[in-house]
């Protein structure tokens, strides 16, 4: 239980006090009422004693008595009624409220800290009052009135007379058999006659003459002249006279006080009451039944009158303004006590003393041994003879036990002389008089008779003040008899129906057994007697119990916070809302965060409706917030239940404060990290055969891969554009921000351009919600960012669509459990900085939407279906946690977060915006298929753009043409066939012959130290007019793998007026093309063998080409032609094609393989001479009547394309060592002799059937010759991964790089060739020997001296060779040296000698050779691997 102010020891026996009845005449009662009080309302204040009083027992011993205590009231002779007792208990505890500044006790129980009160006054206030308004019955005797005071006036006329009536009056009503109440202790009742003299009015010394009649008639023990009103009530605010009557007039009186707005029940006032007040008293003027006073109804009875559902347990009812103002009014102001004087005071104390030492004691006194002597006599006679006699006079049986007899509620009745009362009698006298020792032997004595009678009533009150008396003996002779006290409450309650006793039991002893820490017991004795018939005790001893629970040794704070919940419920079913409300918040703190959701949502609902109807909507929205907010386990139509109810709370409290800031609403959920803020127009679709630029937008997911490449694209071209070099203030452009990207600066948004911020909501509900009038929320400054700041800085909030246009979403829905993105536009009409702050809306659920179950609505809102109307304004603020910070130590040790400024764009001036559109730009080519497609630019902005760039990883896939205009317009012939290339018609003489012409890299955009990724477009002045659009020509080329590929396009441009914010704009686009296979082609070159052309120089080689079609005819090719083999170098070029027949048409059906042969020659010197590095020689053969001129665009744009991209590959260079030099340069110049710079285009054409037209593809594929004799192919090579071997740990050994070059390098230091005939005749039969002249060339193809042997003691000694080949001889000189300039070609003049026909390899001399500044000789013999046959015939 909660502490309280008085102890048990003061609290029981105030609560059994002596009683005494009060029986004024008219005028006595008009001398007090000019205090606002009656006669006995006058005495209370001082009805304690202030010293200790003496008495002997009947033993003749002193007893003491400490602060006695003496209840005296006016005389009345109705019962109260029961239901006007628990209006008065009901309005006691709504009256006593928890103080406002209340200092709660801190409990510290496990995980809890729990703030409890630790006391309940209202529980004190109860039992004090429940106590005090019991109701007198037969069956004990402690609020029996033991005597009367009889008050009359001096001013009487007669008032000797006055107390003869008044005695009479008081006789009557004891005595006459028509009054049942009051009951009285004794039929003797001591009359204390009292004299009221008003000092003011009345004549003193007639009072004084009155008062020795009295005197004389009554002696002086039995009266008192009081002296009352030494003033007037109008000089009654001269002087401050302290008020103690308020604090006992406010406890004993039903006041209509506005704390009681939510009482259960209507009082109908009294209309001639001059308050509007039921005092316990009686306190009236008006004299009914020819009584000289109010012996009327009892004042706790209810008027008749009034509407019956106006009892206790009728429904809630809420009383009217009007009356309630009335009664304020009634109550205000009153001040008691306004005629007395602090003399007056200390008359009245005196009063009370003189009385009760003079009057009550004695009789007391005299009573108890009258008593004690009749028992004693009484024990003289034979039990057994007084138990037969009673027999005899009562029946041999028991009596039945019935519930309706009389007002008793089980066993005997016993007369009031009956010689079991007297003891009973004694024993309560004995206890109000504080002498619990007798009194715990008598209550012992009668405690026996009446369980002997089976009288279980009167039983029941024995073994109640015994086991009291037995706690309260001096010095505890024994231990409190907790049983005893069980058995009065089992029998009170369940044999009796007495549940009013049953309480006053439970009170009692819980109080006891509290007193000495038992804390368990006493919580089981409360919760015991809780029970439908009284929501109010219940609801308050649960709440007692659950006190009894937290104050434990070791505290029970879940069973403290359950049964709170308990007493909050039935605070709420007896119409005690704030004690409920305080209930359920007291127990929230525990079960808050547990995890117990549905215990939480159960209170959280319950402390949001209580609070709506105390008018505490704050706390209401609150609490409907958190079941909410929290992960609600609840059903579907629960949710929806609490939803309406949370917007009809809402509702009201945004009604009253119609004009304030907007409140936060806590659904739907918001992730604010989520939000992602776009800048810009929104791309606009696909139409027709134009195709938008992809760009960015809110649909295309983060990739980090991607943004890094777009970034370094972006740095590329930045750094063309500046001459190499990122400027400082460089940040790469952001047109979508979220959480992956760097939003540490404040993004930079373009004046008339749309922001567009992306909201995740999260609905948690089972249960749709509906957002209406959905915006964004903002702050705007203007300013000017040119620098003038004399501009005064506005501040703006929203609402100003000048500034800032909003973009409102009239219907936003959220089905039960979703998430779904918002989005909202702005759009800034002016420069400045912007805060985007959050978002406003209305909340409500759509129509509908399930009805609430088990759950009445409040009054004011329809359950069933929900319209539209129910909705409530409210916002939510989107704040941004930016990432944390881990750069220094300090960052690191502790927990910083950097700023997030996503949502704080700056305005700047307006820039100019590109659109591009793609026009016939295909999505699945072939690989190497050249198609020719458009690209519209539009400036779509008021400002013109210029320097207008694309950069691209994969520059080979596109061109926009040559430099110059001459290179790119098309041809006739072109134009007509629809073919993307420049084309010339041939005639067919010229077949098979090369057609040279030669072209720039540098045209072309690949120049020496220029960014090939990077290339501007050619727009007409270089400028794009506001609203002008331009198409240009763009030529596509398939890439050589096949399979989906991702090509990423930056399009870079810039403002004509330069802007201090933004230096430049750009815009993203990504193609996505699907290859399939077309051709493979391979190439290798050789050098012939044959003799000199015409010039006579040396080194003609041979170029072999190998074409497969790999197509699977899926794309529906039936065929590949090859119509034209150009080569493109600065130093070779194609003469003619060796294996081909005139006319024959090279086609290629699926998997065929072809293969060509061609001749190619050095270019000629002069051309060479005359041109720069950069200039190609193109030299086409023709195998159809079109000439495609390869040095034009496309075709020459692709293949230097595709040759910049091959330069960008790392090639594998030697390391130079100084002390090596000379060895590393002769090895150079050898490996250059096998180097070789030519480049193959091989053009195609490809016939394909779909939806059966015929179309013509054309394409190219390029092959890169750089070594004679190795393959070089069309097609990247797939690196094979090495087999997994064994990890091998060994020393490292000097690993430079071997200085020797390799077999196929040295071969081709020398080259070789053997001039003879084919065939020889001879007539071996006139000569033996046949001699045949051979000349040997010696080719240096170094541009070194190079020291030449040649051997030709060699000898083939393989048997198979032997075989094969005759052997013969070489005649003349066996081995030569010679020494070869730089290309230098040498013959030598040799004999061959046979001996007889056959077929001879002639291929057998041994070439060695060296660098003239060399040591190192090196065998060349390699290139007589080819053999040189001889036919010798014999004729």
């Amino acid at each position: 239980m909660a502490q309280c102010v008085q102890s048990v020891q003061e609290l029981i026996p105030d609560s059994f006090v002596p009683c005494v009845a009060a029986l004024c005449s008219d005028e006595a009662e008009r001398l007090t009422r000019l205090n606002h009080l009656s006669f006995a309302e006058l005495l209370k204040p001082f009805s304690r004693l202030t010293s200790e009083v003496h008495m002997r027992d009947p033993n003749n011993q002193l007893h003491i008595i400490k602060n006695l205590k003496i209840a005296v009231s006016n005389i009345i002779t109705q019962p109260p009624q029961p239901g006007a007792i628990r209006k008065l208990l009901n309005d006691v505890v709504s009256g006593s409220q928890p103080a406002e500044g209340l200092v709660a006790n801190v409990i510290t129980a496990g995980d809890y800290d729990l703030n409890i009160s630790a006391t309940t006054p209202w529980f004190e206030s109860y039992r004090e009052t429940f106590l005090q308004s019991m109701p007198a019955s037969d069956h004990e005797f402690l609020n029996h009135y033991l005597a009367c005071m009889l008050v009359a006036s001096s001013n009487e006329v007669e008032p000797m007379e006055q107390f003869s009536k008044l005695s009479q009056e008081q006789h009557r009503i004891q005595h006459n058999n028509d009054y049942s109440y009051p009951k009285w202790f004794i039929p003797n009742t001591l009359k204390y006659y009292v004299l009221l003299h008003d000092v003011s009015a009345g004549d003193e010394q007639r009072a004084e003459l009155i008062y020795e009649e009295m005197k004389q008639k009554y002696g002086t023990q039995g009266c008192y002249l009081l002296k009352i009103n030494s003033r007037t009530s109008n000089r009654a605010s001269d002087e401050q006279i302290p008020d103690p009557w308020s604090q006992y007039l406010q406890k004993s009186s039903i006041q209509n006080q506005e704390s009681y707005e939510d009482g259960p029940c209507t009082i109908t006032s009294n209309k001639n009451s001059d308050s509007n007040l039921l005092s316990l008293d009686g306190l009236d003027n008006e004299v009914k039944d020819g009584l000289p006073n109010n012996f009327r109804a009892h004042p706790l009875q209810l008027d008749q009158s009034s509407d019956p559902s106006n009892s206790i347990d009728g429904p809630d009812h809420v009383k009217s303004a009007s009356s309630l103002h009335e009664t304020k009014k009634a109550n205000t102001g009153i001040i008691h006590g306004a005629c007395l004087t602090l003399t007056d005071h200390d008359r009245i104390r005196q009063f009370i003393q003189e009385f009760t030492f003079r009057g009550l004691l004695p009789h007391i006194e005299k009573t108890i041994r009258q008593l004690n002597d009749q028992l004693i006599s009484r024990k003289g006679l034979s039990r057994s003879l007084f138990s037969a006699t009673k027999k005899w006079f009562s029946g041999s049986k028991v009596p039945e036990k019935s519930i309706n007899e009389l007002k008793n509620t089980s066993g005997l009745l016993y007369p009031p002389e009956a010689p079991e009362l007297q003891i009973r009698k004694m024993a309560d006298l004995c206890f109000l008089v504080q002498h619990y020792d007798l009194a715990y032997s008598c209550y012992h004595t009668a405690k026996k008779d009446f369980l002997n009678d089976q009288a279980m009533l009167y039983a029941a009150g024995a073994l109640e003040m015994a086991a009291v008396s037995a706690f309260l003996q001096p010095g505890a002779p024994r231990p409190y008899p907790a049983h005893y006290m069980d058995t009065a409450i089992q029998t009170y309650r369940d044999i009796c129906r007495n549940m009013v006793l049953a309480e006053r039991c439970v009170l009692l002893s819980a109080e006891i057994l509290k007193s000495q820490s038992k804390y368990s017991e006493a919580a089981a004795l409360l919760i015991r007697l809780t029970s439908e018939d009284s929501d109010l005790r219940s609801a308050l001893l649960l709440e007692q119990a659950a006190h009894c629970f937290i104050n434990m040794k070791s505290p029970m704070v879940r069973k403290y916070a359950f049964h709170m919940i308990l007493a909050g419920h039935r605070f709420s079913k007896a119409g005690q809302k704030k004690h409920a409300l305080r209930c359920y918040c007291q127990a929230m703190q525990v079960y808050k965060g547990k995890g117990w959701s549905l215990a939480e949502d159960h209170i959280n609902f319950t402390i949001g409706r209580q609070s709506y109807t105390l008018r505490q909507l704050d706390n209401a929205v609150s609490a409907f917030r958190h079941i909410l907010i929290n992960e609600s386990k609840q059903s579907a139509a629960q949710q929806g239940a609490f939803l309406r109810e949370y917007l009809y709370v809402y509702k009201n409290v945004s009604q009253l404060s119609p004009d304030g800031p907007l409140p936060q609403l806590p659904l739907p959920y918001i992730n604010s990290s989520a939000t992602r803020v776009f800048f810009g127009h929104d791309r606009r679709p696909a139409d027709g055969e134009k195709q938008a630029a992809t760009h960015v937008s809110l649909d295309q997911e983060y990739d980090s891969e991607s943004s890094q490449q777009w970034r370094e694209l972006e740095e590329q071209v930045v750094a063309v554009v500046n001459k190499g070099i990122i400027p400082s203030g460089f940040y790469p452009t952001q047109y979508c921000l979220n959480s992956y990207s760097d939003n540490s600066r404040f993004p930079l948004a373009v004046v008339e351009e749309p922001i567009t911020v992306e909201v995740a909501f999260r609905n948690p509900l089972k249960v749709p919600l509906l957002l209406t009038d959905l915006s964004l929320l903002w702050k705007f400054q203007p300013k000017d960012f040119s620098g003038k700041d004399n501009e005064e800085v506005k501040e703006l909030i929203t609402g100003e669509p000048e500034m800032i246009g909003t973009e409102v979403i009239s219907e936003f829905l959220i089905n039960s459990e979703e998430s779904k993105v918002a989005r909202l536009k702005l759009f800034p009409h002016h420069i400045g900085e912007l805060h985007i702050l959050g978002v406003v809306y209305n909340l409500g659920t759509i129509q509908g939407s399930m009805t609430v179950d088990g759950i009445g609505a409040l009054p004011g809102c329809h359950t069933g279906k929900y319209s539209l109307g129910m909705s409530v304004r409210g916002r939510q603020d989107l704040e941004i946690q930016g990432p944390r910070l881990n750069n220094t130590k300090e960052e690191k040790t502790s927990i910083k977060y950097g700023p997030d400024r996503r949502l704080d764009p700056i305005i700047t001036e307006e820039m100019p915006l590109l659109e591009v559109f793609f026009i016939h730009f295909p999505t699945g080519l072939l690989c190497g298929e050249i198609r020719k497609a458009y690209v519209e630019f539009v400036n779509v902005s008021k400002c013109p753009l210029t320097a207008l760039k694309v950069v691209s990883k994969r520059p080979e896939f596109f061109t926009f043409g040559g430099n110059t205009a001459v290179l790119t317009p098309l041809s006739p012939s072109a134009s007509e066939n629809c073919s993307a290339y420049k084309t010339v018609v041939t005639d067919s003489t010229s077949v098979c012959t090369a057609l040279i012409s030669s072209a720039s890299s540098v045209d072309f955009g690949i120049g020496m130290g220029s960014q090939p990724e990077v290339i501007p477009v050619p727009l007409p002045d270089t400028v794009l007019l506001p609203g002008a659009s331009v198409q240009l020509p763009m030529w596509l080329r398939g890439p050589d793998e096949e399979g989906v590929h991702e090509i990423n396009f930056l399009f870079y441009y810039e403002s004509v007026k330069k802007q201090p914010k933004i230096r430049h704009r750009i815009l993203r686009h990504t193609a996505v093309i699907c290859t399939s296979r077309s051709l493979n082609v391979r190439a290798t070159v050789c050098r012939s063998n044959s003799l000199e052309d015409e010039e006579g120089r040396g080194g003609n080689m041979l170029v072999f080409v190998d074409v497969e079609n790999t197509n699977t005819s899926e794309a529906g090719v039936k065929e590949f032609h090859i119509v034209q083999v150009s080569s493109s170098s600065k130093h070779w070029q194609l003469q003619n094609s060796v294996n081909l027949a005139e006319n024959k048409e090279a086609k290629l059906a699926s998997r065929e393989k072809g293969k060509f042969c061609f001749k190619a020659v050095r270019c000629k010197e002069k051309e060479a001479a005359m041109q720069s590095s950069e200039w190609y020689t193109f030299a086409d053969i023709i195998f159809g009547n079109e000439q495609i001129i390869s040095s034009a665009s496309p075709c020459a744009d692709f293949f230097y394309r595709s040759l910049s991209s091959e330069l960008k590959k790392p090639q594998a260079q030697l390391s130079l060592h100084t002390e090596k030099h000379s060895i590393e340069d002769a090895v150079r110049l050898i490996q250059k002799c096998s180097e070789v710079d030519l480049n193959i285009i091989i053009l195609w054409k490809a016939y394909v059937v779909e939806d059966s037209k015929q179309l013509i593809l054309e394409g190219q594929h390029h092959v890169i010759l750089r070594t004679i004799g190795k393959e070089a192919f069309s097609y990247p090579q797939k690196q094979e991964l090495p087999e997994m071997e064994l990890l091998k740990f060994f020393r490292p050994e000097n690993t430079a790089v071997s200085s020797r070059p390799s077999v196929d390098q040295l071969s081709n230091l020398i080259k070789t060739s053997l001039h003879y005939p084919e065939s020889f005749n001879h007539p071996f039969h006139q000569k033996s020997l046949c001699l045949v002249p051979v000349t040997l060339l010696l080719s240096n193809c170094s541009k070194a001296d190079v020291d030449v042997i040649v051997d030709l003691r060699h000898k083939t000694t393989s048997p198979e060779a032997l075989e094969i080949h005759g052997s013969f001889t070489w005649l003349g000189q066996t081995q030569y040296k010679l020494q070869l300039k730089s290309q230098e070609i040498h013959s030598l003049q040799l004999k061959a000698c046979f001996v007889h026909t056959g077929v001879y390899n002639l291929g057998t001399p041994r070439v060695f050779a060296k660098l003239s500044d060399q040591v190192t000789v090196f065998e060349t013999s390699q290139q007589n691997s080819m053999p040189a046959l001889i036919i010798i015939n014999n004729i």
